[in-house]
């Protein structure tokens, strides 16, 4: 595989020259300066490709396109948005760069509320603790009929967890949940962030779901005809927050995701950190199944705890057979590489790194994107997909 890290620009704390350091020679970004939805220009692209690539390294992916609220909800105003995205894929596959990432999740993107989870190593892992989450939702946001999505067993659990924290604890969970993060690049205070999720009243998982089609029957033409792939994140957690729906969660879900617009273009970003942390979701075989529109790879670790919590573990760690993981990805390069297909390297990346050694304490360090955590993450993996490959071979 291709071996990649994903790099936020000119302004990330992990400059490119430790990229290539790390080994990697894919770089995964995109124009974080451009967030309201307005299509790329051509010129900007160029601009930021050049600065990658004399680094020596290659623009493999673009993660992410932001999709703009208005096509989540189907406001009037989305075909200008929809529009805005086609000019974007078309001025990036005219630059080079075909592999595009994206995701469909509504209000909020990846979510966690310990980004300093204290490990056994004395490392720091992100984590997402349910109870928490519980507490936050119905005690300190209020949100309306937030009860309806909650056992009493984890209404009680969050009574007592939230008269256990400090003034301060509470404000740190607030801030991780709804303060932005670097994947979302949206922030919100408490109401604005209530009147986000009002935004989505009356859209069920079948709603949402029709809207990612609608938006997909749009964009994937233009993808496939100008060479580029398109492949979804999944969503992070793959279940339910806020009371909002989430439709990109599991195998049900990516099957109909690809029935709704069948085409080579239309594809998935696999991550086995999003997909790993339901237990029905059987990792290798997804691979397997999917194998042939899988466009690129997130590889990362989580251990999943028996009441919904979830905590980043090491790469080759937690709840996931990575090594099983790879093998499935290795044969599927085999099987494009045979067919003949110019795309059978799947491009990867180690993802949410521990924050470890020096990188502790350092100012500016993105949660999940130091550069220490994740060096270690892609050299374990490397190790992993050389000795798969030698096996293989054999």
């Amino acid at each position: 595989m291709e071996e990649c890290f994903r790099w936020y620009g000119p302004r990330d704390p992990v400059p490119l020259d430790h990229i290539k350091q790390a080994g990697a020679t894919g770089i995964v970004s995109a124009l974080h300066h451009i967030y309201d939805g307005s299509a790329w220009p051509l010129d900007d692209i160029l601009s930021y490709k050049g600065g990658i690539e004399a680094a020596g390294l290659t623009w493999s992916v673009v993660e992410s396109i932001p999709v703009h609220n208005s096509i989540k909800i189907a406001a009037p105003e989305r075909s200008k948005y929809i529009g805005a995205y086609k000019d974007t894929i078309r001025a990036l596959a005219k630059a080079g760069v075909t592999t595009i990432c994206y995701n469909f999740m509504p209000v909020c993107d990846w979510t966690r509320t310990d980004l300093l989870y204290r490990m056994p190593s004395t490392g720091f892992a992100l984590r997402f603790d349910a109870v928490d989450f519980a507490a936050y939702d119905l005690l300190v946001l209020r949100r309306k009929n937030a009860e309806k999505d909650y056992s009493a067993k984890a209404i009680h659990a969050a009574e007592q967890r939230i008269a256990s924290l400090s003034e301060e604890q509470v404000a740190t969970i607030e801030r991780n949940l709804i303060a932005g993060l670097p994947a979302t690049e949206r922030s919100y205070d408490r109401e604005s962030f209530r009147q986000a999720l009002d935004e989505y009243q009356g859209i069920d998982a079948e709603t949402l779901r029709e809207n990612l089609a609608a938006f997909l029957r749009e964009i994937v033409p233009v993808a496939e005809d100008v060479g580029a792939r398109l492949c979804i994140h999944p969503d992070d957690p793959p279940f339910s927050l806020f009371g909002l729906p989430r439709v990109v969660s599991c195998a049900g879900d990516a099957r109909a995701l690809l029935a709704a617009a069948p085409s080579p273009a239309n594809g998935l970003t696999f991550c086995t950190g999003s997909y790993g942390v339901r237990a029905d979701n059987d990792l290798p075989a997804m691979v397997r199944e999917f194998g042939p529109q899988i466009h690129f790879s997130h590889l990362r670790n989580v251990t999943r705890e028996p009441d919904g919590s979830f905590h980043e573990a090491d790469h080759l760690d937690g709840s996931t057979d990575m090594v099983e993981v790879v093998i499935a990805l290795r044969e599927e390069q085999n099987r494009r590489k045979a067919e003949g297909r110019a795309d059978w390297r799947i491009p990867m990346r180690p993802d949410h790194g521990h924050l470890l050694a020096d990188d502790i304490g350092k100012a500016r360090i993105n949660p999940g994107y130091s550069l220490i955590g994740r060096l270690k993450g892609l050299a374990e993996l490397r190790g992993v997909m050389r000795g798969v490959s030698r096996f293989m071979v054999a």
